[in-house]
């Protein structure tokens, strides 16, 4: 994850990669047959990471939208060039060579996010903290504007720093899901 952070995923060759983890090509090669799919790897390695802690903090017996803006920091990269979302950027270049496999793959990834926001809504509707809406339009509405911003933040478009980025989305809640 760090090397294709650092350089990309153009820059980097699979013996390079090897060199760096202590394999050769061939064996790298053996385990993963491409590029593309030791990105795809990565990535699903790397949101599993992500969904333990997505989980842990929607499990919290805090009030929704205090869980609403947990899952909201850990979606929005920390900073430019942050590694879980270059991988992201990686694969979104990259996806019209993807297969429907790997696109199935990817599909699961964000399902599992828009599954955990879409319970988080519902949940705060149903106890009077959010304002009752179509929980899978707003969802999708609301993933929409992450990956627009997070995009931003991860490319370091100027004007895109991340407590910035938080507080249009805070704002936008506050409009958008207000009780």
């Amino acid at each position: 994850m760090a090397a294709i952070a650092d350089d990309g995923l153009e820059k980097l060759t699979m013996a390079g990669l090897g060199r760096e983890v202590g394999m050769s090509s061939g064996h790298l090669l053996y385990y993963f047959r491409s590029k593309d799919e030791l990105l795809l790897r990565t990535l699903e390695w790397s949101e599993e990471q992500l969904g333990v802690e997505r989980r842990s903090a929607l499990a919290r017996q805090v009030p929704v939208r205090e869980r609403l803006g947990a899952y909201v920091r850990l979606y929005v990269p920390e900073a430019p060039r942050d590694p879980h979302w270059t991988l992201w950027l990686e694969l979104w270049n990259r996806a019209r060579a993807l297969d429907d496999a790997a696109r199935g793959r990817l599909l699961d990834i964000e399902l599992s996010w828009h599954r955990d926001l879409v319970a988080l809504l519902v949940e705060g509707a149903s106890r009077g903290e959010l304002r009752a809406v179509d929980a899978e339009r707003i969802a999708t509405r609301i993933r929409a504007l992450l990956d627009g911003f997070s995009t931003h933040v991860a490319m370091g478009l100027p004007g895109s720093d991340r407590d910035r980025v938080l507080a249009h989305i805070d704002d936008f809640f506050d409009e958008t899901l207000g009780a």
